[in-house]
Formats: C-alpha cells, structure tokens, sequence
C-alpha cells in the first residue's frame, strides 16, 4: 500500500466488483422488485440534500420521517391520477393530491425554517 492510503482502495473496489460478479452470475438480481422498470426518484431529488442521508438512516432503521411518508403518499396519489379513468374519480383524487402537496410544502418550510433558528 502507497503511503496515501490509495492502495487499499483498490484492494475494496476490487473485491466489491468480484462480490457484484459473482452475485450476477449465480442470478441474486434476476428477480428484484421492480426489474426492467426505470426507477423513480422524484421524491429523492425533492428532498434536500442535507436531509438525505438522515432519511436513508432513519429508513433503514424503519423510521420513516412525515415528510418522507407524505412524499410516498404524494407520489402514489400521483400514480393513480394518471391511470384513472373516471371523472369523479379523477376529480377526487385530484383535490386529494392538492391537499397533500399543500401538506407536503408546509413540512418541508417548517423543516427549513427549524433548521435555520433551530
């Protein structure tokens, strides 16, 4: 190992490739949800960047944040706005999806301003 420190780099990155190898070739990724499908991330790149990785660990702790869960509710209320057929229906999932938005800015401005004076 040089003395940067880079040499232990590449020793990772090597043996993260041959781990990813490996896992592809006996098929670990043949069925993950969503396969074949471009991923949404909408509501990653709604959310500020300084609270990104405080939702991912909080995530994968299983505590999901209000405005992350509002973000989910907003993004499937979208979702169903698109696919849906019926005009009452459209109509209601419309004033559905409004109210979640207006939820959904409150959040995210209250979040700033506690940050800003917090």
């Amino acid at each position: 190992m040089r003395p940067d420190g880079s040499g232990m780099s590449s020793i990772w990155e090597r043996i993260a490739e041959n781990r990813i190898v490996e896992a592809v070739e006996q098929g670990e990724f043949d069925n993950l949800p969503g396969k074949g499908r471009p991923l949404d991330l909408t509501s990653y790149f709604n959310t500020p960047v300084q609270d990104r990785m405080a939702f991912s660990i909080l995530k994968n702790a299983g505590v999901v944040p209000s405005e992350v869960e509002l973000m989910s509710e907003v993004a499937e209320l979208e979702r169903r706005f698109q696919n849906c057929n019926s005009q009452p229906e459209a109509q209601h999932l419309s004033q559905q999806l409004q109210a979640h938005r207006v939820k959904l800015n409150v959040a995210m401005e209250g979040r700033k301003i506690r940050k800003r004076y917090g």
